[in-house]
């Protein structure tokens, strides 16, 4: 992929995508933040190749992740770039991750860290709109009722407990 191809962002300075291991927008990036709220393991999949570093967001952590990259756009001096990156459901489209990553986005515009993507935007407006269903959605989502249907519902219940962390959960 060229520094040009659009996939990548790389023109914003908040991404988001989906697909931790082979997503684009993590080229160029300052840190990631990876979202996947309805993991199986005890840690989320970790981008490949890249060296910087990688934070985990959960339904209540935005806010601190956000000021964590407000101080390192402060140490920095410059623009600090952020790939905001969903593991999807298989690799794709999962609601759940939309929301997570729209509320840490919108915590970082809610800094001034607010040149987005038109996809983190969406993302934005996603997390705003059902605000009060992102819990109800982690067990109605398609993703979530796989995990029921395959490992009951206890399995929702652990996830919506991981959810509650709200410091800065920093993986690489």
């Amino acid at each position: 992929m060229s520094e040009n191809d659009p996939r990548g962002q790389s023109r914003y300075q908040v991404r988001f995508d989906f697909g931790i291991a082979a997503s684009p927008v993590s080229r160029g990036a300052d840190v990631v933040v990876v979202v996947d709220p309805l993991r199986l393991t005890d840690s989320p999949a970790l981008p490949d190749g890249f060296e910087g570093p990688v934070l985990e967001a959960t339904m209540s952590n935005a806010v601190a992740t956000a000021e964590w990259v407000l101080a390192q756009q402060h140490d920095k001096g410059d623009r600090f770039a952020v790939a905001v990156i969903g593991q999807g459901d298989e690799g794709g489209f999962a609601v759940e991750d939309l929301l997570v990553a729209g509320r840490v986005i919108d915590a970082l515009a809610d800094r001034g860290v607010d040149y987005a993507s038109p996809e983190a935007a969406a993302a934005v407006a996603a997390a705003q709109g059902l605000s009060r269903a992102v819990s109800h959605i982690l067990s109605a989502s398609i993703a979530g009722q796989r995990l029921i249907a395959d490992h009951g519902p206890q399995i929702i219940e652990d996830a919506r407990a991981r959810q509650e962390r709200s410091d800065v959960i920093r993986l690489a």
